[in-house]
């Protein structure tokens, strides 16, 4: 699931790269979870699933807003200046984030080990924006920090989605999330309809974002975190920028150059450093 997850999740960068542009991030974020909440609700139709009790949902939309629609609209705007590749990499920094979320709210605790690791993160991301084939600029800074949010967003938002999968199962939780979502991007992707410029390569990543690598895979990822614990969960992350890279480079040519090297090792040590995990360690 988690090869799968990053596969998956590494190839929705190139399609924001190419759906961003004509769509607009509002547009793209409010259109892509319109998408995915029809996804789902056809499967809990499908599959007789439950919805979640309504005392449930003040809570779950929360959940919607941390690791929906923060990351919706802010990997579109990061999409707009770094090339999926960046983006893929600054998406593993959402673990670091969901480490310190997780020891504030109690869940575990931070140790030296983990503490260095969150420096040498933040460390890897600007070596990484600094060294890479893009040229520095404000933009490019500010869509860094787009990405580094988005990321920041989901890593903590993946703590509360881990609880609420003790008490629900997976596909409710997903659908109920999404559903909030779609409610709260409703008025700015209205506004943003009048701007958008339709392109069949943006239609066709739009129809794929939302469809398979949100809908679908969203409640792949709340099945597997039902079995494992959140910081595990989020190490589809480590893959991604493999993925990531390799996909832009196919298909977008975008440049990967040995200066990038640095920050990625970076950013991947530190992450294995604060969530613990070793993929040398024998289960």
């Amino acid at each position: 699931m988690l090869v799968l997850l990053s596969a998956t999740w590494g190839g929705s960068f190139v399609l924001l790269r190419i759906a961003s542009p004509t769509l607009g991030p509002w547009g793209l974020a409010g259109l892509r979870c319109m998408l995915a909440t029809a996804v789902l609700v056809l499967i809990m139709r499908a599959t007789g699933a439950s919805w979640p009790k309504r005392a449930t949902w003040p809570g779950l939309a929360f959940v919607g807003l941390l690791t929906l629609v923060c990351p919706y609209v802010l990997f579109p705007l990061a999409a707009l200046v770094l090339p999926a590749g960046y983006s893929s990499v600054l998406n593993t920094t959402a673990p670091l984030f969901g480490m310190l979320g997780a020891a504030a709210m109690g869940d575990e605790q931070l140790t030296l080990t983990r503490l260095l690791g969150c420096a040498l993160g933040f460390f890897g991301v600007v070596l990484l924006v600094q060294l890479g084939p893009v040229t520095m600029s404000t933009g490019v800074v500010l869509g860094a920090l787009a990405c580094t949010m988005a990321a920041a967003t989901y890593g903590i938002g993946a703590i509360l989605m881990k609880r609420a999968t003790r008490k629900h199962e997976a596909l409710p939780v997903a659908t109920a999330a999404h559903v909030a979502a779609t409610v709260m991007l409703l008025i700015p992707t209205v506004l943003a309809v009048p701007r958008i410029q339709f392109t069949w390569p943006a239609v066709l990543s739009l129809l794929v974002l939302g469809t398979l690598t949100s809908g679908f895979m969203y409640w792949v990822s709340l099945r597997l975190m039902r079995e494992v614990p959140a910081s595990t969960a989020t190490a589809a992350a480590f893959l991604i920028p493999f993925f990531g890279l390799t996909w832009g480079h196919l298909f977008l040519a975008e440049p990967v150059t040995p200066g990038m090297l640095p920050g990625c090792v970076l950013v991947l040590v530190a992450t294995l450093m604060v969530t613990g995990f070793n993929p040398l360690r024998r289960v």
